[in-house]
This record gives structure tokens, C-alpha cells and sequence, in this order.
């Protein structure tokens, strides 16, 4: 059961107190008993926090108050109607107010979403049907006007029906058997061309590990969907399919890790994850018989995000390693007369573990998020530093926007972004040697990790095609976390390897703007040609490779 959010309800103490007094001479109103009833929920929350192992004043802040955006027009908002914040402070110590100061331009209004409204060219996996007029054709006369012609130069009027179905669809096949009366043989009827042998075919095992791996929903809740709307399909029976399934498209996978070892910035991280067998008694059964190759406790998912001949490509591992031991396995099949890539990732140590060589540049985005969250109580010195960083993702986003070369982008950063961090390095020094921050203040440990990290923070104004921050990988590792909240665990080593393979694909399948399903049925169906030739078959080639076949199969077919 999830936690159920506080409702925030403005009371002191007296009017408590009043409250009880009011009961003792008769029955509350409505108005007395919701706010009693959320005193003892607030309560209620609080003793299970401060039961909870690692529960920080931070969090109970979140509980009570909700979280608050990271977004800089917002922490500005909260610090403007804090009432402290007397203007942001430069480098030199000077705060600017009244006309000397000069607001941000307002932001460009975005285009709405919308609000889910998608017009016919967003269907691009819909069945097209065209529908000639019942009546007219190009050259007749006009029924209107009677003298002029009608031609077909108007583009046709599209409109779309969506229908619901099953996730996986059935149809049996009802084969006419006959027995002769003098011998008994029984004739039976052949099926129809391109029914198969296979009960689940490729589009089966793609739809559920789509499903399950893509989306995130549990076998179980598949079952209990197909089950409803009468096409059983057991949970057991989907783990069978996806297995097996798997075991023929990875050859693809071991192609896509060592495509992602050529990378020129490769990105890690980890989350943590569950698997039943390393857990309690299992786990202990399994260490006795010497199952287990690694004594560790600990188990997490590790992305690893590669950029190389400009695709991005998405691995996951599962398993008691970390993030830097898995870089170190995908990265020895790196060609040795290539330079170190980049390496980006947070500052924690596990990430570079290993014996590999690379750049490290560390995350931007972790830095910036340790003033955001001491905003509320460093207003004036939080601002200037964030304001500082809002700069030099403007900068970044400028050079995405023109499509600007690496060396490009290094030059705007070089010329826009180094001056405003010189400065900002100066002013945490400065804040420093004059004991205007507190060490121990979050401030103060906010200023002491930029400083700790400042060379890999800063690695964009030296390297070309350094990013900024490591928010790609974190992005990639929501794949991990969503199976995690529905799923909640792997069950056993081969389960995890499984579910790593096929989140690869799918996600990388995405970060190319690839059909994720077609693309798992396509590797299927042309197993034997994808098996003599992965490299043929990325994401961003595999159609090439289904023309050529179909081109081949034309050309030999027997008239």
C-alpha cells in the first residue's frame, strides 16, 4: 500500500485544544473532524518516518511539504516569496538592487502539448485505408458548378478511429476432419498459408517483453488482462516465451555491447534492484553449494550509455557489480587504437572503479542540485550560483539548437560559459578564505563539493563533446526503476539477464526512433540471417537489412 499524501491544513495549537474542549461538551462538525483527522495522519506519518532506517530531516521536509521543483523559475519564486532574498550577489561581494539591476529577460512561452489531442500523421503504426470517392474521379465534370473539371491536387481529408483490443490476440482454427467408414483413416483439412507451427509467434513474444520490459507491466497483471478478456495467457508461459525468444536475438545484443565499447562519451550510473536468489535463505543455500561467483550482498542495475557513429546506445546489467566494474567488462572490447573516451558520471566512487582508462568529467547537475536544496536558507548566495548555471545550460541548449560541431560547441562555451564559472570559482573561494560560509552549513558542503569536483564539473570548457551532466543515464535508468516499482524483484540470475537484454534493445530501439516492437519481431523473424551478421541489424539499420532480404527472396523466388 503506497503512502497516502498529507493534506496540508494551517492549525495551532490553541485551535487543537479547542477542538477537544468542543468534544467533551458534545459531537464535532464536519469542519472539526477533518482537521482532528489529519493532525492523526500527520502523526501517524511521522512515527513510521522516524522509524525508517535513513529517514533525514530532508525527507520528513518532502513528507510534510511536498517536493519541491529543481526548475531555477521556481526555486526563484520560492526564494522571492521567502521575503529574504535581497538580489542576487555577484562574484565581488556586491549585491545589486532598484535600477542597477537588470531582470532576465522573460522566458520564450513553450508551445502547448496538446493536452493529448494528436492528429492523424502521430498514428504512424495505423493501418491506412484509402477511400475513393463513391462517385467522382480526376477529369469528371463538376456536380456544383456543371462546367468545370475535378481534379485530385487537394490532399485527402484524414480522420481517425481508434478500437480496443487485446494486448495478444487469438484465433483458433477449426481444421474439417473426415473418416472413411470402410478403413477409418482420417482426412484432415491443412491450415491456412502463414498460420505456422509455432503457437506464439515472433509478434507474441515481442508484444509481452514489451510489455513486461518496456513498460513495465508484471506477467501477473498480463495474466489477470488476457484472462478477463478470455485469451488466457499464464505468467509462466510468458517467462517460457520471452526466454527462449531471447536466447535467439542475442547475438544483436553482444553486437550492441561491443558497438557501445567504440563510444566517444560513454555515460554510467546504477540503481539498486532485487533478485530473490541473493536474498535470505536462498542466498544462503546458494553460498553453501558455492553457486554465488561474489560474496556481495548488494544488487543493482547498471546503465551504461554510449554515443557512437552518432546513435546512442543503452545497456543494462544486473548483478552485485557496479556501474564502473560493468564499463570495465563492456570496455575491454575497445579498439586499442582508439583514444580514452569521456566518461560521465556522478562523483561517487563505485562509477570509476576499475581498470580502464577514460576522461572523467563529473555531473553538473549534481553540483547545482546541492544549492537548490539550500535555497530556502542561502537565498542570496544560492541565487547568484544558480543563476551562474542557468547561463551555461542556456549556452549548451544554443549549441544543440544550431547543431553546432563539438569543437563548435567548445569554442561558445570557451568564450560564453568560462568567464561566468571563473568568476563563480573566485566568489566560492573568496566565501571561503573570508569565513563567510559555515563548513558545516549545507552551503558551506555545497561550495566544498563544486570545489572538490571543479576540474571533471568543468571538463566542457576543455574537452570537446564533454556534456554537461549525466541526466541521459539517469533518464535510461528509469527503465530500471519502473519494472522495480511493478515487478519489485527478478527472481533469479538468468530472469535479471533476460530483462537486461531486453531493455537494451527497447530502449535503444527508442533512442533512435525505432519501433521498439517491430524491431524485436523483425530480429526474430530473420534470426539466421542476423545471427551470420549482427552488425547489419542495429536499430538504425535493421529496415536496410529487411529490404535487402525481402529484395533477395524476390529475386530468387522461382516463377
Amino acid at each position: 500500500m503506497g503512502r497516502r499524501k498529507i493534506q496540508r491544513i494551517e492549525v495551532t495549537m490553541d485551535e487543537l485544544e479547542a477542538i477537544v474542549e468542543r468534544a467533551k461538551s458534545g459531537p464535532l462538525d464536519e469542519a472539526d473532524r477533518e482537521t482532528l483527522r489529519a493532525a492523526f495522519e500527520t502523526l501517524f506519518a511521522l512515527t513510521n518516518e522516524l522509524e525508517t532506517k535513513g529517514t533525514s530531516i530532508r525527507r520528513l521536509r518532502k513528507l510534510l511539504f511536498g517536493g519541491s521543483s529543481e526548475k531555477l523559475d521556481e526555486v526563484l519564486r520560492q526564494i522571492s516569496a521567502s521575503g529574504d532574498d535581497p538580489g542576487p550577489k555577484g562574484a565581488d561581494g556586491a549585491t545589486s538592487s532598484g535600477e542597477e539591476r537588470s531582470d532576465p529577460p522573460a522566458p520564450k512561452k513553450r508551445k502547448a502539448k496538446g493536452h493529448g489531442r494528436n492528429g492523424a500523421s502521430a498514428y504512424r503504426g495505423a493501418s491506412k485505408v484509402k477511400v475513393p470517392h463513391p462517385s467522382l474521379s480526376p477529369g469528371k465534370p463538376c456536380p456544383s458548378c456543371e462546367k468545370g473539371k475535378v481534379y485530385g491536387s487537394v490532399p485527402p481529408r484524414l480522420i481517425v478511429r481508434v478500437r480496443g483490443q487485446a494486448p495478444l490476440d487469438a484465433t483458433v482454427y477449426a481444421l474439417k476432419r473426415l473418416r472413411c467408414n470402410l478403413c477409418g483413416e482420417v482426412f484432415t483439412a491443412r491450415p491456412p498459408p502463414g498460420v505456422g507451427e509455432a503457437k506464439y509467434d515472433e509478434t507474441a513474444s515481442s508484444m509481452i517483453a514489451l510489455l513486461k520490459y518496456g513498460s513495465g507491466l508484471p506477467f501477473h497483471r498480463l495474466e489477470g488482462l488476457q484472462r478477463g478478456l478470455g485469451i488466457p495467457l499464464p505468467s509462466a508461459t510468458q517467462w517460457e516465451i520471452v526466454r527462449d525468444s531471447a536466447a535467439q536475438i542475442e547475438p544483436v545484443y553482444r553486437e550492441l555491447v561491443r558497438r557501445a565499447a567504440q563510444g566517444e562519451v560513454v555515460h554510467n550510473d546504477d540503481t539498486p534492484m532485487k533478485i530473490l536468489d541473493r536474498m535470505g535463505k536462498r542466498r544462503e543455500q546458494a553460498v553453501a553449494r558455492g553457486a554465488l561467483a561474489s560474496d556481495r550482498k548488494g544488487v543493482s542495475t547498471s546503465g551504461i550509455l554510449s554515443r557512437v557513429e552518432g546513435h546512442e546506445v543503452a545497456l543494462f546489467f544486473t548483478g552485485p557489480a557496479h556501474a564502473g566494474e560493468k564499463l570495465e567488462e563492456v570496455l575491454a572490447e575497445r579498439a586499442v587504437e582508439l583514444r580514452a573516451p569521456i566518461q560521465m558520471c556522478d562523483a561517487l566512487s563505485h562509477n570509476v572503479t576499475g581498470a580502464f582508462a577514460t576522461v572523467v568529467a563529473n555531473c553538473l547537475a549534481h553540483g547545482r542540485r546541492r544549492f537548490v536544496d539550500s535555497a530556502a536558507s542561502f537565498p542570496e548566495e544560492c541565487r547568484y550560483v544558480l543563476e551562474v548555471l542557468r547561463d551555461v545550460y542556456d549556452h549548451d541548449r544554443e549549441a544543440r539548437e544550431q547543431k553546432m560541431s563539438p569543437g563548435g560547441r567548445l569554442a561558445l562555451h570557451q568564450a560564453n560559459s568560462g568567464p561566468k564559472m571563473a568568476d563563480l570559482a573566485t566568489w566560492m573561494k573568496e566565501k571561503v578564505a573570508n569565513r563567510e560560509v559555515e563548513p558545516n552549513s549545507s552551503l558551506g558542503e555545497a561550495i566544498a563539493y563544486m570545489q572538490k569536483h571543479w576540474e571533471k564539473l568543468t571538463l566542457f570548457l576543455r574537452e570537446p563533446g564533454a556534456p554537461l551532466d549525466n541526466n541521459v543515464c539517469e533518464r535510461a535508468l528509469k527503465k530500471v526503476i519502473l519494472h522495480r516499482k511493478n515487478a519489485l524483484f527478478y527472481r533469479t540470475d538468468n530472469g535479471a539477464r533476460v530483462g537486461d537484454l531486453y531493455m537494451s534493445l527497447i530502449y535503444t530501439a527508442e533512442l533512435c526512433g525505432a519501433n521498439p516492437f517491430d524491431y524485436l519481431v523483425s530480429l526474430q523473424r530473420h534470426r539466421e540471417a542476423m545471427a551470420k551478421n549482427p552488425g547489419g541489424w542495429m536499430p538504425w539499420t535493421y529496415q536496410e537489412a529487411c529490404s535487402r532480404l525481402e529484395t533477395e527472396q524476390t529475386t530468387t523466388r522461382p516463377d
